[in-house]
């Protein structure tokens, strides 16, 4: 699930279907477990988006919102601290 190409609204149901799936199937791999943990982690991650973007080269703008953001969000806050 590293590799998100979601484009659209369809790609990113199919991936919060993954996302959940993972959870399930891989709990250790989540450091967010809870939903107040998960919540927080993306409010934290929605702020720290474009340093990710700038540092792994992606030209992408973390203002204007795609269903790429929201994936690419929803993702890091599994694992954000």
């Amino acid at each position: 699930m590293h590799n998100i190409n979601i484009k659209t609204k369809t790609d990113f149901i199919n991936f919060i279907k993954q996302l959940q799936q993972d959870l399930e199937n891989n709990p250790d791999g989540w450091e967010n477990k809870t939903l107040p943990e998960f919540l927080e982690a993306i409010q934290r991650y929605t702020e720290d988006i474009q340093g990710y973007y700038n540092n792994t080269s992606q030209n992408i703008d973390s203002t204007q919102a795609s269903w790429k953001v929201f994936a690419d969000i929803l993702m890091g806050a599994k694992v954000y601290e």
